[in-house]
């Protein structure tokens, strides 16, 4: 009995153009040609595998070759029509390239040509899967193909027309064949199933229809294997799902839900029940990723297109109306995003399962991956309480002008008249003033030897000097003198005739907080350790005299008139007054002040 089974892909093959579904424009074209006389000596058919080529490549050798040809409407009852149909090899021959591409078979087909018809007007010759042929077989096609015998079509049929020679293209009637249409292929299995009673469900056939990705053979094929569930039982999408290997809706929601709601111990147990099914990590998480596919589809799209798109019945499109309200979109493509990382992770470990438990718990961490309104709403709850944003300027600071900084008074120091002089902080006018504070550098309290050198390494401005001067030895360092060795004296001497040596004196003269202190950079001497120990206790660093905050006056931005006069007043006393000295000078001017007036933006006034 086996062997009279005709398989029904084979037995619902459509015989003439018009029973060719979802090719419209290929129909029309085909058919104007035939019923105008106007036949190409070439056609090429591209397309998808299962939409047709070969098909429509036999229904029109039948239109052309037939007794009443050529016709639109073959009989397929004379001896061309029998012999199309049952693929004996007289006037219409079918050769597959995938297995007869060399320059040698093609060179064959080039001397046969030449004998005429035997039962129908034309030698028609079909050549399947044509980028297969090499390149030399191509070549040697291409004179024949440009200028055949007259009685002589060649129809040529690929699913992959970029590997086929422009040369060859351009010799070629193209027709392109499109995916068909998932609404067309449930019409033809559903009239398939009435006419061999197959007891199947319409959402049955959609899950078909959507799995063939627009193949009608592949959509016949699998309705074949499931007529035989169909006997006993109405044959329905869970055992579409279970013949193909996918997982349902329901429990791709359920483990969805978990998911959402940011339960990992949850998922896992959903998962661990759709693992031991017998699923495995990347069946599962493909379907996952198709299912949030569709979930980010309902999101964004109108309600009409979602049946279409997504391929789900209406009490499926409700499901995902509700998650539709928990998640935002940039939430869906990062799940997406995870998952499709995930899958390439599977596709390459040795322990699939382990990966793919991992991913799960990554996508249930929901609560990590903070809604983008959330976000908004604190950044401008930061920003009205007058602090920037991330995406301002990092390094400066806003003052708003609630944030009045209140002056502060102080008794005034006594100086002489002539050179007394008052500190000021001014209120800016503008509503918001930028300012950076300024940079102090810290000031070492006379520890040893190594913490100077450290210091005086952090003060290297240029990183090449720093890693050359990592390579020396520190034997005296203080304010009179500064002495490093190198045990190279080519270190010595690109030390000390380059501008490297300058970067020392430099950051010697700012930890020691004076104009020129001598360096001195050689090689080792005998005395260098006796004077490195010495060295290594710690040593007073000379501190310049400040002046206490108590004697600094802060002064409002309109000082009142009398108080210059009570300051000079109180100079006037003569058993206050002192001379000018250098260092009275220098005490005015100490960093404490320095310091402050750089912070305040402050000011000396005469």
């Amino acid at each position: 009995m086996s062997g009279n089974y005709i398989p029904l892909y084979r037995k619902y093959r459509p015989q003439t153009l018009e029973q060719l579904v979802g090719q419209e424009h290929i129909k029309k074209t085909l058919t104007n040609a035939i019923e105008l006389g106007k036949i190409a000596h070439a056609f090429l058919f591209t397309g998808p595998r299962g939409t047709g080529k070969t098909s429509t490549a036999r229904i029109l050798a039948k239109s052309l070759n037939c007794k009443n040809g050529p016709t639109i409407h073959p009989c397929g009852e004379c001896e061309s029509c029998q012999d199309i149909t049952n693929s004996i090899p007289i006037d219409v021959i079918e050769i597959d390239d995938a297995s007869n591409r060399k320059v040698e078979d093609t060179q064959n087909i080039i001397k046969k040509i030449q004998y005429v018809p035997v039962h129908g007007k034309y030698k028609i010759y079909i050549i399947d899967e044509v980028h297969m042929l090499t390149n030399h077989a191509f070549n040697a096609l291409l004179k024949t193909l440009e200028e055949p015998p007259e009685n002589v079509i060649f129809i040529l049929a690929t699913t992959e027309v970029h590997k086929v020679l422009d040369t060859i293209k351009s010799r070629c009637q193209r027709f392109d064949f499109r995916r068909i249409t998932t609404e067309d292929i449930v019409k033809h299995l559903r009239y398939i199933s009435d006419e061999e009673k197959i007891n199947i469900s319409d959402d049955a056939l959609f899950t078909i229809a959507k799995n063939s990705a627009g193949g009608m053979r592949d959509s016949i094929s699998l309705l074949d294997q499931l007529s035989l569930l169909g006997i006993s039982k109405e044959v329905t999408a869970d055992d579409v799902n279970a013949i193909l290997g996918r997982i349902s809706f329901d429990v791709l929601n359920k483990i969805s839900n978990k998911i959402i709601s940011s339960s990992p111990n949850e998922a896992l147990e959903v998962l661990n029940e759709i693992y031991n099914s017998g699923n495995e990590p990347l069946q599962i998480l493909t379907n996952l990723s198709e299912y949030f596919k569709n979930l980010l589809i309902v999101k964004n799209c109108r309600a009409e297109l979602l049946s279409e798109l997504t391929g789900l019945n209406e009490a499926q499109l409700q499901e995902l109306n509700k998650q539709k309200e928990q998640l935002e979109t940039q939430q869906i493509v990062f799940l997406l995003e995870r998952i499709t990382y995930y899958i390439k992770e599977i596709k390459l470990a040795s322990n699939q399962h382990l990966w793919l438990e991992v991913g799960i718990i990554d996508l249930a961490n929901m609560n990590e991956n903070s809604k983008l309104l959330e976000l908004q709403n604190r950044i401008k709850a930061l920003e009205a309480n007058g602090i920037p944003s991330a995406a301002a300027k990092p390094a400066v600071h806003h003052l708003q002008p609630s944030a009045t900084v209140e002056p502060v008074t102080r008794p005034a120091p006594i100086y002489p008249a002539e050179k007394t002089k008052e500190i000021t902080t001014e209120k800016q006018e503008s509503p918001e003033v930028e300012f950076s504070p300024p940079l102090i550098s810290k000031k070492t309290d006379g520890s040893d030897i190594q913490t100077l050198w450290q210091t005086l390494l952090i003060n290297i401005k240029s990183p090449a000097t720093k890693a050359l001067l990592n390579l020396a030895t520190p034997v005296k360092i203080s304010a009179e003198e500064v002495i490093i060795t190198f045990k190279n004296d080519k270190l010595v001497s690109q030390i000390n005739d380059t501008n490297k040596k300058q970067m020392l004196i430099e950051a010697a003269n700012t930890i020691f907080n004076q104009s020129s202190t001598p360096v001195i950079v050689r090689l080792p001497q005998a005395g260098d350790n006796t004077l490195q120990q010495k060295n290594s206790q710690p040593a007073s660093i000379p501190q310049p005299q400040e002046k206490p905050l108590e004697n600094i006056t802060v002064k409002e931005p309109e000082p009142p008139v009398d108080t210059a006069k009570e300051i000079t007043a109180a100079n006037n006393t003569p058993e206050k007054k002192t001379e000018e000295t250098p260092k009275n000078k220098e005490r005015l001017e100490s960093d404490q002040e320095k310091m402050v007036l750089e912070l305040f933006d402050g000011k000396f006034i005469e």
